[in-house]
């Protein structure tokens, strides 16, 4: 199993000094059970793993540790009414969004990318499912009626073939 949100916020809560109680407390578990919980996830082997992994944060490590941020940071462009303008977010790339026009095709791009985040492809993959396989329920009425009425003509008293007729 890997790592669930919670597992996800404890770790970033240890690396940012907390200790495994404040941690688990951080990461959504009860106070009672906060020490419990912290040395239970600082045992599990996927925490253990993403503890001991780079410390990257895509959203969040904009400067290096040690320079200030305004130096590190490219100065942000400033609009007409002199407020600087907001940096897009790296998840979301519009320019990738634009290239496809249907929406099928942009779902099974996203899980196809294995850039992406894993959840953000299964979403992808769970919204294309029913443009793929669907639902053995989903008929209108008129192919409904059409099957019925095809499986009452078969049967002992149902309508038999015509005779085959040879013709020189």
């Amino acid at each position: 199993m890997a790592l669930t949100p919670k597992k996800r916020a404890f770790v970033d809560a240890v690396r940012g000094g907390a200790s495994n109680k404040d941690a688990a407390i951080a990461a959504g578990y009860a106070a009672s059970s906060a020490a419990q919980a912290g040395a239970r996830l600082a045992k599990d082997p996927f925490v253990m793993e993403a503890l001991t992994g780079p410390a990257v944060n895509k959203k969040v490590n904009k400067f290096v540790k040690g320079s200030s941020p305004a130096a590190a940071s490219p100065a942000a462009p400033v609009g007409e009414h002199g407020q600087a303008e907001e940096q897009p977010d790296d998840a979301f790339d519009l320019s990738k969004a634009l290239r496809f026009s249907d929406p099928k095709d942009f779902l099974l791009a996203t899980m196809n990318d294995f850039e992406a985040e894993a959840k953000l492809r299964v979403d992808a993959a769970k919204a294309l499912m029913p443009f793929i396989h669907p639902r053995k329920g989903e008929s209108g009425k008129k192919e409904t009626a059409k099957d019925k009425a095809a499986g009452a003509a078969q049967g002992k008293f149902g309508v038999r073939k015509g005779p085959l007729s040879v013709v020189k």
